[in-house]
């Protein structure tokens, strides 16, 4: 049956490789939205304090698997923020004992709690180089942080002036780009033969630069890196639909409360988690590329990290238009759910 006839779908459970949790009562709020619908997700580790040391993250995972709710099957995947003292000593410990499945690089000052970021990129050498032996891989925010470098050119000026350095001088260092948001950067994971992969966010698949600032600041739109041009939304989606195992789902599911966001400087993040999986369903639906969906969220990322899909799955059926919350409530306060801007038709039924 062609895709575009397709009205009932069963995949392999997704897996989110790019989340933000939080911690306290935003954990205990946002964790059952990623539970319901995913097997696993990397935990993103900018945290305050950042999630540095292999204690740091037994911690944190232990935190998280408290808060799970009664019944839920999911698996946190942790991460260490790489931080100019980082020890590989620690780092090879935390990979080695199955404490971390990944190190995490900002750019300082690049996002929300990125202050403990690298600078100095020739500080972290000794890190990436035990990384790349022990086959740990490396998870970059791929904007650079120079003032005077326009917003919407971060990404690609990363790619030439950090990202190239880092894997010639490395050329073993297995490197997940994530939340990819250009033309460029399709192109430079297509022209890369091996140990480089990109995540994809639901938001950048759907939304453009218009969508944050034409007829007035939507700032629930607004995440980093921002969204760009549509020419490279089209690109994102077409790499998301093509099946290209280097392309794979990671949410960057970042919730923040009405009242962080709504306020002079506000913080940047789009809350995803909730309705993720319908709006992707959407978007690959529109395209004619449903059969490719399970690749992308379920398939794909599992192969990059080495790790088994998993065995059970979820049921998508296409109906009648299905409704989410616009918020979720926090002890600390609404989180606005993002709006894809047009109706679901697909139901998740786990």
């Amino acid at each position: 049956m062609p895709d575009k006839h397709l009205t009932d779908l069963t995949i392999r459970r997704p897996d989110d490789w790019h989340l933000h949790l939080r911690d306290g009562a935003m954990l205990q709020a946002v964790l059952p939205e990623t539970t319901r619908h995913f097997g696993r997700a990397i935990i993103m580790p900018n945290l305050v304090p950042p999630v540095v040391t292999a204690s740091d993250a037994s911690g944190y995972r232990d935190r998280i698997l408290a808060a799970m709710p009664p019944g839920a099957s999911f698996t946190p995947l942790m991460t260490l923020y790489l931080t100019e003292d980082t020890d590989p000593d620690d780092v090879e410990r935390a990979h080695r004992d199955g404490i971390a499945t990944a190190v995490k690089l900002y750019p300082a000052g690049a996002t929300t709690n990125s202050a403990s970021g690298v600078r100095d990129f020739d500080k972290v050498r000794p890190v990436l180089d035990r990384m790349a032996a022990i086959g740990m891989p490396l998870c970059v925010h791929g904007e650079v942080t120079d003032p005077a470098v326009d917003i919407f050119d971060r990404e690609a000026v990363f790619i030439d002036k950090v990202l190239k350095p880092i894997r010639k001088k490395n050329p073993d260092l297995r490197i997940i780009m994530e939340h990819v948001t250009t033309e460029d950067a399709v192109d430079y994971v297509r022209d890369t033969p091996k140990n480089l992969a990109a995540t994809i966010t639901t938001h950048h698949l759907i939304i453009n630069r218009n969508h944050i600032l034409a007829g007035g600041i939507r700032p629930h739109y607004y995440c980093l890196p921002v969204a760009k041009r549509e020419k490279h939304r089209i690109a994102l989606v077409q790499a998301a639909v093509s099946g290209d195992t280097r392309f794979f789902l990671g949410t960057d599911s970042a919730p923040h409360t009405d009242a962080r966001k709504l306020q002079e400087c506000g913080c940047a993040g789009v809350f995803s988690a909730p309705n993720t999986i319908s709006c992707l369903a959407e978007v690959f639906d529109v395209a004619g590329k449903l059969g490719k969906l399970e690749a992308f969220t379920s398939l794909n990322g599992p192969a990059f990290y080495g790790l088994p899909p998993n065995t059970n799955t979820i049921r998508l059926v296409k109906g009648d238009p299905v409704s989410y919350p616009s918020h979720i409530q926090t002890k600390d306060g609404p989180v606005t759910v993002f709006d894809p801007g047009f109706a679901l038709h697909w139901r998740v039924e786990s």
